[in-house]
């Protein structure tokens, strides 16, 4: 039962709690971009492992996220909650003492693997713990902190690159996830009384091995096993919708896709996500391998996207209510695009304020016209009931995107071995890549207009 008041002290508990956990979740699916040339030069790790460091996380994430949320709701939002924290932390001392790039990658997996325990059950405690007329301030405050989180992960995560070790972005998730642990003492347990069915261990089973046969024949595209990992991935696809189809409690309910809209913003959704996902990637190594920047520099240089969405996010979401979702959703990833090719200055002789202050401004601007008009369209086009599904398939959706865009888009763009530490080979590919992203929003766009209807449907 819903007790806990706003402005109480175990209100602020909870909600320090929720954002520190999603926090450590955010600071690591972002920090490890900037680490990549100093964690590659140190393991002498190749191209493609380090696309295996950034893609072992998210391809876990992606995959387990909703048994995670599944297992909350069953056991109890707390109690998940806090395997999913102590177990990242394990994780992440493993990541922090990798002697090798297999290690880290190895480890990577395992972060995600506690990211998808504790990420659902972070916003899941405040709306089980809160009464009613309070949770709307408690979702707000807890997206606020974990922004201000995500925020400041550059900026440490550069400091301790450039005046540690790349080891310590990994070994400072240890003291906050004890913190985080101590919180939660003041959390009530809350579950859902009608979770009652079976997991679908089957179908997170497909998924997982689906994603990572693609990932595989996306990243070793010129190895032997390329067409078996490829047809290991899409027969693992196919087997998935089959699976989904016939269970009894499915991760996915597949009919929630009957909705055109709700279809076309999970359509929207990777396209877009899979844009930001590479830009990221490709921007911060440009960065540091052509533009000579260090890792401090490089992360700082984001800042602008992020602030961005913590001043203008709130009102991106009035407009979308006040105006509809299509031209959110339709001139976001548009803005989004112009920004990127903005982006196409960087180069050896860059400069923040002329070549990447503007590019990223244009982006965080239409991000985050863009960001909250999506999430309302996915739950308005899913019952009230489904409303957790949904926006967890929305936030697996977005996640996959990325995990695919940054397993694709390097070989696509002619890039492998050694190629990133080059910064001639580098730079060129670099060009290509951005043109890429900018193609993938421009769809996103289109998509919107074309299949997001002007108003959602009024709430019954």
């Amino acid at each position: 039962m819903s007790t806990v008041r706003w402005g109480t002290s175990q209100g602020r508990a909870v909600i320090a709690a929720a954002a520190l956990g999603s926090g450590l979740t955010l600071l690591d699916g972002t920090v490890v971009n900037v680490a990549l040339p100093t964690i590659g030069a140190d393991l002498d790790a190749s191209l493609s492992q380090l696309q295996w460091v950034v893609n072992g996380y998210f391809l876990s994430l992606a995959s387990l996220i909703l048994l995670g949320g599944s297992l909350g709701d069953r056991y109890g939002r707390r109690r998940v909650f806090v395997v999913g924290t102590l177990w990242f932390a394990a994780a992440s001392l493993l990541c922090g003492l990798a002697p090798t790039a297999e290690v880290l990658i190895a480890a990577r997996v395992l972060q995600g693997i506690g990211g998808a325990l504790l990420t659902p059950g972070s916003l899941a405690m405040i709306q089980g713990a809160f009464v009613t007329e309070d949770r709307g301030r408690a979702i707000g405050a807890w997206s606020g902190v974990s922004g201000i989180a995500t925020a400041v992960g550059p900026l440490v995560g550069g400091l301790l690159i450039d005046h540690a070790s790349w080891r310590w972005i990994f070994l400072i998730n240890l003291p906050l996830a004890v913190l985080t642990v101590v919180l939660t003492r003041w959390v009530p347990e809350t579950r859902d009384p009608r979770a009652l069915g079976r997991f679908d261990v089957s179908g997170a089973s497909l998924a997982t091995l689906s994603l990572a046969a693609v990932t595989f024949a996306l990243i070793e595209w010129e190895g032997g096993l390329m067409p078996l990992a490829a047809a290991t991935g899409l027969a693992g696809a196919v087997a998935f919708v089959v699976r989904e189809r016939r269970a009894r409690e499915p991760m996915v309910p597949l009919g929630l896709f009957d909705d055109r809209t709700f279809s076309a913003a999970n359509a929207m959704t990777l396209v877009v996500y899979a844009a930001l996902g590479a830009l990221m990637f490709f921007l911060v190594i440009e960065l540091q391998t052509v533009g000579g920047y260090g890792a401090l520099e490089a992360g700082v240089a984001t800042l602008p996207v992020t602030v961005c969405m913590l001043l203008l996010a709130s009102r991106g979401g009035a407009l979308g209510q006040r105006i509809g979702p299509r031209v959110p959703m339709t001139v976001g990833p548009l803005v989004m695009a112009a920004g990127t090719l903005l982006l196409l200055a960087v180069g050896p002789d860059v400069n923040w304020w002329r070549d990447v202050l503007p590019g990223l401004t244009v982006f965080g601007l239409g991000l985050a016209l863009m960001v909250a008009p999506l999430t309302a369209t996915v739950l308005a086009a899913a019952p009230d009931d489904r409303a957790g599904i949904a926006s967890g398939i929305n936030n697996a959706v977005a996640r996959a995107g990325s995990l695919l865009a940054v397993a694709a888009l390097p070989v696509a763009v002619g890039l492998s071995g050694e190629d990133y530490r080059d910064p001639t080979a580098f730079q060129s590919s670099y060009t290509s890549a951005m043109l890429a992203c900018a193609g993938l929003l421009a769809l996103g766009g289109v998509l919107s207009w074309v299949l997001i209807p002007q108003r959602l449907p009024e709430p019954a």
